[in-house]
């Protein structure tokens, strides 16, 4: 299995990224905004950072870059996409994951551990975890409430959507939604860091089960 890594101007996790995926046994690349084809890719993993520098609003600038034509047909092809933190914001702008993320309530950066509820593991990105399972996972975001309508949310219950909460709102994110996938289960985005959580001496391993989960369910549908 081989993940694609994005790179915007302003990317700032890719490298957490690559080391994510590396760590749990697959090959991974960095591949330039630019680019406009994913052929040979497994999946794609969409990095935190201000893409763009978050210029008209997170994710805008990137929604439109050439390579997001080629993660719309490799999430059709079913296989896995994860966006994290601006790469969730991404996902959104192009339509792939529903709602939002507007401005933190606070109107202040947030960048700190937060525990994280696992409302849904029955997803190829949560099937590692138990069902309610507290997870410690880094935030590190000015715009990270996510904004859905109360028609949308209902959506999302109905559909099982809604993977993570958080146990305590860092950003007034509607019902303390901290992480989606979309109807198919194989797109999610999540504005908490797993990425970051991969090394215990750091101060967290909870985001290990993620990507191990994410190459499993792969490996098991295609091997």
């Amino acid at each position: 299995m081989k993940f694609a890594v994005l790179k915007f101007p302003g990317s700032n996790c890719d490298r957490d990224m690559y080391n994510a995926a590396i760590k749990s046994g697959v090959e991974a690349e960095y591949v330039d905004y630019r680019n406009t084809t994913l052929d040979g890719y497994d999946g794609v993993l969409i990095p935190g950072g201000f893409s763009f520098g978050d210029y008209l609003r997170s994710g805008a600038m990137a929604s439109v870059a050439p390579i997001t034509d080629a993660v719309k047909q490799l999430a059709k092809a079913g296989k896995p996409v994860l966006g994290v933190c601006n790469g969730f914001q991404i996902l959104t702008e192009i339509g792939l994951l529903p709602g939002a993320l507007l401005h933190n309530d606070s109107h202040l950066f947030v960048s700190r551990n937060e525990s994280l509820q696992v409302v849904n593991n029955q997803t190829a990105f949560t099937n590692l975890y138990s069902e309610n399972e507290n997870e410690v996972f880094p935030v590190a975001h000015g715009e990270g409430h996510y904004y859905c309508t109360p028609e949308m949310y209902q959506t999302l219950e109905q559909n099982n959507q809604i993977i993570l909460k958080y146990v305590d709102n860092p950003n007034g994110s509607f019902n303390d939604i901290a992480g989606i996938v979309n109807k198919q289960g194989n797109v999610c985005g999540m504005m908490p860091h797993p990425e970051r959580a991969i090394e215990a001496i750091l101060g967290t391993d909870s985001g290990v089960k993620l990507f191990q989960a994410m190459v499993n369910s792969w490996r098991e549908q295609n091997v």
